[in-house]
């Protein structure tokens, strides 16, 4: 099966004493590669909060060659899916985007180790007819679609079909012109679609809090984020036949946990490796949470 799973980060305090041994608490420089031990990929969050210079990028690099076949996916910058874009800059959208692919995108793959590139458009861009389809056009015009596995997340319900169920007509044609995936995801925020319009594979799941998906946390709320959330075992035995007919439709299809919260992506993505006959290596994730008041009526 060429599908390849992992989490949406590495880098998280709360997933000590869960996954990273207590003696790393005190040495994130070796998180990463205590994480690749046990996974082929992971999902890089933080280039979307801003562009990695050369120092971080080589990092990266030598770490990810430490464990053979290892892959990072990248996510274009904020910069350009949550100021350009929605400001209507397209041009300016565009060279971001492209100076994104030298800085970042490009050392990876020439050190063999990029995975996809996931362009997670704001959740205030709309639909508005072709002028805003342009926009993203701008960007994919730009950058190398034909060299890098690029994937679209879209998150405004303006985008999908009359049902409700799938994107628009010409969003799909759009992402097949320039074989760009369409990110399928698994959360609040948007229905999972089905259509699969490139040769890769994007999936991602973010977790089932629908009630703080769109509002602040409560200050007394056992959840300590939005991600915060343990797929059970029989959601994740549902997404089964549809993540085979994924794998089995693409040449590559790359499936992340995002959510996050207390290391419950890594059992998640552990749990679905087993469900898939993925190998992996075996490790027991302790998932002690206080229950909320009522939970279990």
């Amino acid at each position: 099966m060429a599908a390849l799973i992992g989490c949406s980060g590495w880098s998280y305090d709360d997933w000590v004493g869960r996954f990273y041994p207590a003696d790393l608490a005190k040495k994130k420089g070796e998180w990463l590669g205590y994480y690749t031990k046990y996974f082929p990929t992971v999902e890089i969050n933080s280039t979307f909060y801003r562009v990695p210079n050369e120092f971080m990028v080589r990092s990266w690099i030598e770490r990810g060659k430490q464990r053979p076949g290892f892959e990072f996916s990248v996510k274009l910058p904020q910069i350009v899916t949550h100021e350009s874009i929605l400001k209507d800059e397209p041009e300016k959208a565009a060279e971001q985007a492209s100076s994104f692919e030298g800085i970042c995108i490009k050392p990876l793959a020439e050190a063999g180790l990029l995975g996809g590139v996931l362009i997670q458009l704001t959740p205030y861009f709309r639909y508005e007819g072709k002028e805003s389809l342009g926009r993203l056009r701008a960007v994919l015009d730009m950058v190398e679609t034909d060299v890098y596995d690029y994937a679209v997340e879209f998150r405004h319900r303006s985008w999908l079909n009359d049902r409700g169920n799938e994107l628009i007509a010409d969003a799909l044609e759009t992402l097949q012109e320039f074989g760009v995936a369409n990110a399928i995801v698994d959360g609040p925020g948007f229905p999972v679609t089905r259509s699969l319009t490139a040769k890769h594979a994007y999936v991602r799941f973010h977790g089932r809090n629908y009630d703080i998906w769109f509002k602040e946390e409560s200050v007394d709320d056992y959840r300590i984020n939005r991600y915060d959330y343990l797929y059970t075992l029989d959601q994740l035995q549902a997404w089964k036949p549809r993540l085979e007919e994924i794998a089995g439709n693409s040449e590559r299809a790359r499936i992340y946990f995002n959510n996050h919260g207390r290391s419950k992506a890594v059992k998640n993505a552990f749990q679905m490796m087993d469900l898939l006959s993925i190998p992996h290596e075996e490790k027991d994730i302790d998932i002690q949470d206080q229950a909320k008041l009522g939970e279990f009526r």
